[in-house]
């Protein structure tokens, strides 16, 4: 699936015989013209992208290129971002924890750049995650907390070497820079595989002691997509196109988080046409629940712990016996039988549970992307910058106001 990015179509298939191939082999214009020429490409992309961000930055972590980051004196990490680079803070957070056996918590750059005196430690690791490093709470963050914070160091994890954060700071030695390929500085305008490959650059933080697993773990993630890509799109497409009105994302743990990003995914590109909701499974029964009804898509992530996955499956079943949500895309393994309706789509993916939870939000992304794509060509958008005019690729300059704590 990943190979015809490189060669000529006619070369791997002379026959398209799915979604994502008849949509390649168009022609450039026609591609252009319906425009997702960037997007589809961006998403396809990622398995390849996958491995090699993992290479990179098992190298700057032999390197010690990271070492700097890491002060023995820092009281936790903070990640942060905006918007779906936000949501990559929230699908790491739990799982470095656990790994580096330290607070970690993800706070979006809008609250720092208002409320970051309550908000984190004066000296904690700052993780800056972002595409393009140019958004105006980025750099204003950074810049009050190192004029007000000098105990705190940061890193940057960014796509975009002409960016603010790549350039502003070179010379500022609380500062480190972990810069990643040029192709994950996705041009379209929503973040599809710039999403991903930040949140396995950010995984490798828990990987400075084993950079040797964390490439074997890349590596099946990338496999794991490769076959969402080559055996699920064309379903994943068919459910895209179906009469629901509105679609809820379920999912436990970091997994919300991916399940957070998938529902800005399908907002953006619906143009706000479908209403979107994420939440936990545990939540959805405290309130969010009642915005569900038969004509409800729900996406459920489904995690491969038997004690958590007891808990969702619990709350699946209930949503059958109350008629919500009838139509459902379910992503694990070996799921049972009676949770499966046969109007659903099952992403069934073995591998997921060797992966673990807190590398499936890299799966769950490609599955909520492809929805999200399939769902914008449906209604008459263009993927590349599905919006109308609303949103812009980077978000435009606004004033910063001082005084904020």
């Amino acid at each position: 699936m990943v190979s015809f990015l490189n060669e000529p179509m006619s070369a791997v298939n002379p026959v398209p015989t799915t979604e994502i191939e008849r949509l390649l082999t168009r022609p450039s214009a026609e591609q252009e013209a319906l425009g997702y020429v960037h997007t589809l490409r961006e998403i396809v992309q990622q398995p390849a992208t996958w491995v090699d961000t993992a290479a990179q930055v098992s190298k700057a972590i032999e390197s010690h290129q990271l070492a700097s980051a890491f002060d023995p004196a820092l009281r936790g990490i903070v990640l942060t971002g905006s918007g779906s680079s936000h949501y990559i803070g929230e699908s790491l957070a739990l799982g470095l924890q656990a790994a580096l056996h330290t607070p970690v918590q993800a706070v979006p750059a809008g609250t720092l750049l208002t409320h970051w005196h309550s908000a984190i430690p004066n000296d904690a690791l700052l993780v800056s995650f972002a595409r393009s490093g140019d958004s105006p709470e980025s750099a204003g963050v950074v810049d009050a907390l190192l004029a007000q914070a000098p105990d705190c160091r940061h890193l940057f994890i960014t796509c975009n070497a002409n960016g603010h954060l790549a350039t502003h700071y070179r010379n500022e030695p609380r500062v480190t820079v972990l810069l990643l390929d040029e192709r994950t500085n996705d041009r379209s305008l929503v973040m599809t595989s710039s999403f991903t490959n930040l949140m396995l650059a950010g995984r490798g933080l828990a990987a400075r002691s084993a950079p040797h697993a964390y490439r074997q773990r890349a590596g099946l993630a990338a496999d794991l997509a490769t076959r969402v890509l080559a055996e699920y799109t064309d379903p994943l497409a068919v459910i895209a196109r179906r009469d629901f009105h509105n679609i809820a994302f379920l999912g436990s743990g970091v997994r919300f988080g991916a399940a957070r990003e998938s529902a800005l995914k399908m907002l953006e590109m619906s143009g706000g046409q479908v209403q979107t909701l994420a939440e936990t499974f545990l939540g959805l029964r405290h309130g969010p629940m009642s915005a569900l009804d038969a004509r409800s898509l729900v996406v459920a992530f489904v995690s491969a712990d038997p004690a958590v996955r007891a808990y969702e499956c619990d709350l699946l079943r209930e949503l059958a016996r109350k008629g919500l949500g009838t139509h459902k895309v379910l992503v694990g393994a070996d799921l049972p039988a009676d949770m499966i309706n046969d109007v659903d789509v099952v992403v069934d993916l073995p591998g997921l549970a060797a992966l673990g939870d807190e590398d499936a939000p890299l799966i769950d992304a490609v599955v909520g992307q492809l929805l999200a794509f399939f769902r914008c060509l449906q209604l008459g958008f263009k993927p590349d910058a599905p919006s109308q005019g609303v949103l812009t690729r980077v978000v435009q300059g606004f004033a910063l106001h001082g005084g904020a704590a």
